[in-house]
């Protein structure tokens, strides 16, 4: 490949350690307004886009239809508090590759069991231990892409020299686009297993006979 296809990786490799997510000390212990929660969203997450002249980080529609679809609990008098935000940040990296049905198999056990958790794990609990993570992720991701790279400068090699950059680059595209795409596949075969135990649980909830007491309250209801 060109020079110029190498600076291009080196760049990309570089934007790599500057990846980074929201920390969750950065987040306002107050609850705030829409308003103020895609202001936030904005100042933070605008490095990310691909546009950041055009694409829109988090509008108000975006948040009501997340509400409608059961993707985020309800605001309490109009109003977001730090775990919306911490769900929303969720939902912004699940949007670019899951469904809205995923999603929402993802979150729900997570919003209904630790949104509004008293005591135990939290919701800013789980973001931490997750996001923990990320700093060796980069690096791992860094070697695979490397070695993809490498693998896609060795293709191509009896093809005319004013095609070849093209083809080697198209080819180092097509290693890293079947790698998302064996990722994504795993990740719906996982999503699909929740699914699946969680209809396992609910057909043995149903099948639990009724205690005598209940059963003796329906049959006076009945009379």
């Amino acid at each position: 490949m060109t020079i110029s296809t190498d600076d291009l990786l080196n760049s990309i490799l570089t934007s790599f350690d500057r990846i980074g997510h929201i920390q969750s000390e950065d987040i306002p212990n107050i609850d705030l307004y829409m308003d103020q929660v895609t202001t936030f969203m904005e100042q933070h997450m605008r490095a990310t886009t691909r546009n950041p002249e055009e694409d829109k980080i988090l509008t108000k529609t975006m948040i009501n239809n997340y509400a409608k679809n059961d993707l985020l609990p309800p605001p309490v008098k109009k109003k977001y508090s730090k775990e919306h935000v911490l769900v929303l940040i969720f939902i912004y990296y699940f949007k670019g590759i899951l469904s809205i049905g995923d999603i929402q198999e993802l979150l729900n056990p997570l919003t209904e069991k630790f949104f509004h958790a008293g005591s135990g794990l939290k919701m800013e609990d789980i973001y931490d231990e997750v996001f923990s993570l990320e700093k060796d992720k980069v690096e791992a991701l860094k070697e695979d892409v490397k070695k993809m790279y490498a693998a896609s400068v060795d293709t191509f090699q009896d093809a005319a020299k004013e095609d070849r950059e093209f083809l080697q680059r198209f080819s180092f595209i097509c290693m890293l686009s079947y790698d998302v795409y064996v990722k994504k596949l795993l990740i719906e075969k996982l999503i699909d297993s929740m699914k699946e135990e969680k209809g396992r649980e609910n057909s043995q909830q149903a099948k639990k006979p009724v205690p005598k007491k209940a059963e003796a309250k329906k049959a006076e209801e009945k009379d």
